[in-house]
C-alpha cells in the first residue's frame, strides 16, 4: 500500500497504468484502524493489477475537499484520474472485493 500525498496521490491516479484504489482515512478513526487488515489483505491480492493508497485527510484536508470526502474510511476507485465509484465504511474485506469487482466491471 502507497501511503499519498496531494503529489503522489496525482501520480499515481492519472498515470493511467493501472486502476487505484484509494482509502481516505484519520488515525483517530476507530473504524479506519479496524478495517486496515482486511484492505491490507486486499493490496496483496490484487498485488500488480490494483495499486492501493491511503490518504490521510488530517494531513491532506485540500485533497480530502477536493476529494469531496465526508465520512471516513471512504474508498474511490480510480482509472485514468477518473472515479469509477466510492464506498463508505465498508464492513468486511468481502465487501472491499465486491465493490472493485462491480466498480472495474469484472
Amino acid at each position: 500500500m502507497i501511503a499519498m500525498n496531494s503529489e503522489t496521490f496525482n501520480q499515481h491516479v492519472s498515470a493511467g497504468e493501472r486502476d487505484v484504489l484509494v482509502e481516505f482515512w484519520a488515525p483517530w478513526c476507530v473504524y479506519c484502524r479496524r478495517i486496515a487488515p482486511a484492505l491490507e489483505r486486499v493490496a496483496e491480492q490484487y498485488e500488480g493489477a490494483l495499486a492501493i493508497g491511503t490518504v490521510n485527510i488530517d494531513e491532506e484536508p485540500l485533497l480530502a475537499a477536493r476529494e469531496q470526502i465526508e465520512v471516513i474510511p471512504t474508498l474511490i476507485l480510480y482509472r485514468n484520474g477518473k472515479a469509477l465509484g466510492s464506498i463508505v465504511a465498508p464492513e468486511s474485506k468481502a465487501r472491499i472485493e465486491e465493490f472493485i469487482r462491480q466498480t472495474r466491471g469484472a
